[in-house]
C-alpha cells in the first residue's frame, strides 16, 4: 500500500480485523450486501447445482474480502486485551 493508512486494525480481542477507515467500512458493507444477496439466492435454487454455485460464490467473495483485509490491514495475530505498544 502506497500510503500507510490502514483500512483495517487488529481486533482488541481474538484474531482478525475491524474496519478503521471509511474505505474499510465501505468494503465491509459491500461484502455484507453481496453475501446477503447470494444467501437470498438459495431460496430460488431449484437444482442442487444452483446451491453449489451459490456456495462457491460466497466462498469466492469471502476469500476476496479476507485478502483485501490482509493487504490493507495490520498483520493479524491473536490478541487478548490491550496491545503491547498501547501500554508505552
Amino acid at each position: 500500500m502506497k500510503n500507510n493508512k490502514l483500512w483495517f486494525k487488529r481486533k482488541l480481542y481474538g484474531w482478525g480485523w475491524t474496519p478503521s477507515t471509511w474505505q474499510g467500512w465501505a468494503i465491509t458493507i459491500f461484502f455484507v450486501i453481496i453475501i446477503l444477496d447470494e444467501a437470498l439466492g438459495f431460496k430460488d435454487a431449484v437444482l442442487a447445482k444452483d446451491v453449489y454455485i451459490n456456495i462457491a460464490k460466497i466462498l469466492a467473495w469471502t476469500v476476496a474480502f479476507v485478502w483485501i483485509a490482509f493487504k490493507t490491514g495490520e498483520k493479524p495475530k491473536w490478541q487478548w486485551g490491550k496491545r503491547e505498544d498501547d501500554e508505552k
